[in-house]
């Protein structure tokens, strides 16, 4: 199934197979992780409908910071699970663990840390800079 992968990338397929089952597990805990914000964040809205009699401005921005602070926190994390998808396909097709920028290996020390990364530091510090 994956032989042109191991071929293309120098791994056996019990180490394509490992990775695998790691990048999985780390989506599915990410698909929890937001299941159970979702939750959290219709319990705070409905709370919210439930108890805005005799709010003053204060109450006002506490809610709309709180409200504010899901949203980000689900963004978060619908991002980072978008990425163990990526990370996925990539090992899906040959190319994960290889730089999207500049094809050279990423460290298997950086894949480590960071196992959806798609870059090379020397590539993300390129990025980094023109970002700022």
């Amino acid at each position: 199934m994956l032989v042109h992968d191991t071929v293309g990338t120098g791994r056996s397929q019990a180490e394509t197979d490992q990775i695998r089952v790691s990048l999985q597990a780390r989506h599915e805990e990410l698909t929890a992780e937001y299941e159970q914000a979702v939750q959290q964040s219709q319990v705070l809205r409905l709370v919210e409908v439930g108890d805005t009699a005799g709010d003053d401005q204060a109450d006002s921005g506490t809610k709309t910071a709180e409200r504010d602070t899901a949203q980000s926190l689900l963004r978060t994390i619908l991002d980072r699970r978008a990425q163990y998808e990526h990370a996925l396909a990539r090992l899906a097709d040959g190319t994960y663990g290889f730089c999207e920028g500049c094809t050279a290996p990423i460290p298997v020390e950086r894949l480590e840390i960071f196992p959806s990364a798609t870059t090379c530091v020397t590539c993300k510090q390129t990025r980094e800079r023109r970002a700022s």
